[in-house]
Order: C-alpha cells, then structure tokens, then sequence
C-alpha cells in the first residue's frame, strides 16, 4: 500500500508511519513540522515540509491518514479563526488532493471535544455538544468527509479518538496530561491539576490507536470511537503516573479552565463489530512504556 500521512512527523502520526513502514507499506509524511519534529519521521519514509492549507499532492496514494491538526483545547478558544482555518480548510484541501488521486482518507477527529458533556459512555449516534471551538471545527470537519462521501462517492472514515496517550507526545499541548504529568515528576517539578481533578476521560494508548487507523481502511465510510470505554478521573490519572514514575507527590489545583468537559468516555463497541478492533493496552501499562520512553538515555 502507498500512504501519505498528514502530521506524520508528530506524536500519532510518526507512531503510524512506523507501523505502515514495519509491514512494508510506502510512507510519504507531510508535515509543516510547527509542532511535529525530523526526528520522529522513519527514515524509511519520505518527507514533504508542507502546510494542510496549501496545495497536498496524494497522487499513487492508496490511502490518506489525516492526522495534521491544531490539537489543543485551550490555543482554540484563544484563537478560533487559526483552529478552524486549520482545521476545517486543511481538512477540505486534504479531501480535494485525495478526491484528485482516488485515495480514502482516514480522518483523526475528536471523541471527547465533540461529545462534551456526557453521563454514560456515548456512542456514535450520541448527541454532539461541542464545548470547545476544538471540537466545533472537528465536527466541521467530519460533516465535509460525510458530504464527500454523499457528493463524489468516496467511502472516507473519521475516527473519534479518546484521550491518546504515550511515547512522543508533546507536553505543550493541553491533551497531553499524561506526559505532562511524567515529565514534571522526571524533573522532580510540582504538579498542577486544573478544577478539583475530578474530571473523567477516556485515556487511549498510542499503539492501540495505530491499530484502530490500520484497521478503516478500506472501510467503505463511517465514524468509529477509539477509546477504551473505561474512564479515570485526573486525580486517579496522577497517582497511577505517580505509581508509574515511583515518585510519591501531590498535585496544586488551579480554577477549572474554560472549554473543559467534565465528563468523558467513549463507547468502543461499534468499532468491535465492524473492525475487529479493541484496544489491548491498559492504562498501567501504557504509563510504564511511556515512562520508560522518556527516561530512556
């Protein structure tokens, strides 16, 4: 198979492209590397330093992972023009350069951030209640694959991804609580918790990720949860980092932060039955692989 992987030189992606070039398949990154790194790019894969809003050439491209993005929570309600022009126009210019070379596009969208506020595990078919310009753009996003689908006749699918977790990922960005809270305790830092840490989310390792965007392709359009269907509270999230750094430290708590749902966890089991999928790694043992990434000399 010949892939082209937007935002392959970031964290899900760059996990992706090593897993398309470990069984043999043909890997063309694009990445404008803002916040995606060299580095990470397998050097069995070829690099094109570009950005989602300009012209992307997918030609030979069985496939498109769409994982390029503007991820974080918080930038998006400082700067919702900048989130939805990523966002939203990247993502329409992405299903134009595949809809140009017949390729599927397999779309990295947003469980959490276009679910909002939830009371039991949400499905599919659960209401969207986006509570961040984030999770507005995504599902924006996620209508233009379904009107591609319904227009040109193409079989695009859109993965809802909890909250991913593991080796490469960055700690800048709001998502990324897990590394976050790892690389402080490596740093012997204080911690903070924004709210009371009572908040729950569904937390996804990397690799079980990989697995779930392997197995749509060739999916002849859809939307699948990929999650774990078990939620943790941030509180529980920082003693099992805690546990898995062996470090003993309590967090600070700071006011609860605008665009933060309180509630979030995904029903996994659409994408059981229709793709074989489920995710393979616990939480503990996700935390142990990305301590033991970080710590590694």
């Amino acid at each position: 198979m010949r892939a082209v992987v937007t935002g392959g030189a970031g964290f899900i992606g760059s996990n992706l492209v090593d897993a398309l070039v470990g069984r043999g398949d043909e890997v063309v990154v694009v990445d404008d590397l803002s916040s995606g790194r060299r580095d990470f790019v397998n050097p069995a894969a070829s690099l094109v330093e570009a950005d989602i809003r300009g012209c992307i050439d997918a030609a030979g491209a069985d496939v498109v992972f769409h994982l390029a993005a503007q991820a974080d929570v918080q930038t998006s309600v400082r700067r919702p023009d900048h989130d939805a022009a990523v966002n939203v126009v990247g993502t329409v210019r992405v299903l134009e350069a595949a809809r140009a070379a017949g390729s599927q596009v397999v779309f990295a969208s947003t469980g959490g951030a276009i679910y909002g506020e939830v009371d039991r595990p949400a499905p599919e078919s659960a209401p969207r209640r986006p509570v961040s310009p984030y999770g507005i753009a995504k599902l924006c996003a996620e209508e233009y694959l379904a009107g591609w689908n319904r227009i040109h006749g193409s079989d695009h699918v859109a993965l809802r991804f909890g909250n991913v977790f593991g080796p490469r990922q960055d700690s800048s960005l709001e998502g990324g609580v897990v590394s976050i809270f790892l690389e402080r305790f490596a740093r012997g830092d204080e911690t903070v918790i924004f709210g009371d840490g009572g908040q729950t989310r569904d937390f996804v390792f990397v690799g079980d990720v990989v697995d779930a965007a392997l197995a749509a392709v060739g999916h002849a359009g859809d939307i699948f949860n990929v999650g774990t269907g078990q939620e943790t509270s941030v509180l529980e999230l920082h003693r099992l980092c805690a546990k898995a750094a062996g470090v003993a430290a309590e967090p600070r708590f700071e006011p609860a932060r605008l665009g933060d749902a309180r509630r979030s966890v995904l029903d996994v089991s659409h994408a059981a039955e229709e793709l074989g999928w489920r995710p393979r790694v616990s939480l503990e043992e996700g935390l142990r692989r990305t301590w033991e990434w970080l710590t590694q000399d």
